[in-house]
């Protein structure tokens, strides 16, 4: 049985595929890219998980239910789009 990767080692792998594709150009606003993917990807994830219930995503997430909401419309995750 393989052992899992950390979410860390994740993330680093992720970053080197990055890397190679970007063909020897300098990276930019790496920070906002990673965070706006890392948030997108999580809240997708959460709200499958919970069957697009808001109320336990948030409760997941440990975040307000409208702040979730606001999240949700700015990624179009939402159910209605």
């Amino acid at each position: 049985m393989s052992t899992p990767h950390s979410l860390h080692q994740t993330v680093q792998s992720v970053l080197e595929h990055y890397f190679a594709t970007l063909d020897g150009e300098i990276p930019s606003n790496l920070h906002a890219i990673m965070t706006q993917e890392m948030e997108r990807g999580l809240l997708d994830f959460v709200m499958r998980r919970t069957g697009h219930n808001q109320s336990m995503s948030a409760r997941w997430l440990g975040i307000n239910r409208n702040t979730l909401n606001k999240k949700l419309k700015q990624y179009g995750l939402t159910e209605s789009e």
